[in-house]
């Protein structure tokens, strides 16, 4: 029997109980059909991410010593988290809020960040929050030396650079001429889930096992891979991802969420092909000016160009 069928004769079998939670209705119902189709929620959605890395210290860790460029001496072992609301220090400054925030026993501050689109916007917010947390670390008296790093973690499920088959993107300030003179202070790591292969890392264990993680579980998966469940903090995070650890309200939220990310998906793909159109078209007019100025017929412009007698007109009025 289809899946169509199926929930058909479901509900033709079950009258629709419904119940409360937090001033939102849902239904049993719901819940058993979601259960029927589904075993394990996606770990991108943003009540998923945070459910798996927003209360367990030993799996935040692991996930930021497998991702992050940190040499030995450098890997983090104990971490307490932080209020992801980032307040302004000064009156009318923007707050800002983001996934993840923890800091180390020596001071650093990670910040982690889940992305379903990449935008422009996003990286000038990223850059934003990670100053916020260096600035907000200075206090009156304090020394400039005291000042401890700022890492930032962007998990995005884009591709946003077109020209390379490289995933992981490492920014620190460095000398334009010389790149081992570095302005300690700000480390910015951007991931492009898309791109990754587990063949495209030989020899980092954990990063292509927590980014196997994050690629391969979702709303299909039925079985998954043995060597990601032995490894313990991805097994405990595999296990928070079954679907029956929900609740019907964060189910409820959980769909909402991808609603939200398919209808902006949309909005940018409508806006690149409006501004590409535009693109396209100044380019024709572009071309068309330079022909008129060459005495050819319109005729042989139109054809050319593709622009019509109406826009022809126009353009030789303005030359």
């Amino acid at each position: 029997m289809c899946l169509h069928a199926t929930i058909k004769l479901f509900q033709q079998l079950f009258p629709e109980i419904s119940c409360r939670y937090e001033n939102k209705t849902v239904t049993l119902r719901y819940r058993i059909l979601k259960q029927m189709v589904m075993k394990y929620l996606d770990p991108k959605a943003d009540l998923t991410f945070k459910k798996i890395f927003g209360n367990h210290p030993k799996r935040l860790i692991s996930l930021l010593n497998a991702l992050l460029p940190l040499s030995e001496e450098e890997q983090i072992h104990e971490i307490k988290y932080l209020p992801t609301e980032l307040v302004p220090q000064l009156e009318g400054g923007k707050n800002t809020i983001v996934d993840v925030l923890c800091t180390d026993v020596r001071g650093r501050k990670f910040c982690v960040e889940m992305q379903m689109e990449w935008s422009d916007a996003f990286q000038q917010r990223v850059l934003f929050n990670a100053s916020k947390l260096y600035v907000s670390q200075a206090k009156k008296g304090g020394k400039y030396s005291e000042l401890q790093p700022v890492y930032s973690l962007n998990l995005v499920n884009d591709i946003f650079v077109h020209d390379t088959p490289d995933f992981i993107h490492n920014y620190r300030i460095v000398h334009d001429k010389d790149s081992n003179k570095v302005i300690e202070g700000l480390h910015f790591t951007f991931i492009e889930l898309p791109k990754f292969t587990p063949h495209s890392i030989a020899d980092k264990r954990m990063m292509v096992l927590w980014l196997r993680f994050l690629t391969e579980i979702n709303s299909n998966t039925k079985e998954v891979p043995a060597d990601l469940l032995n490894d313990p903090e991805i097994g405990k995070a595999v296990e928070e991802l079954e679907i029956s650890g929900f609740t019907d309200a964060e189910l409820w939220a959980y769909d909402k969420f991808w609603d939200f990310v398919s209808v902006e998906r949309t909005l940018l793909d409508d806006r690149y092909q409006k501004g590409r159109e535009e693109g396209m078209n100044q380019r024709s007019l572009e071309i068309a000016r330079k022909m008129l100025a060459k005495g050819m017929d319109e005729a042989s412009i139109m054809d050319m160009t593709g622009l019509t007698a109406e826009e022809i007109k126009l353009l030789k009025a303005e030359m």
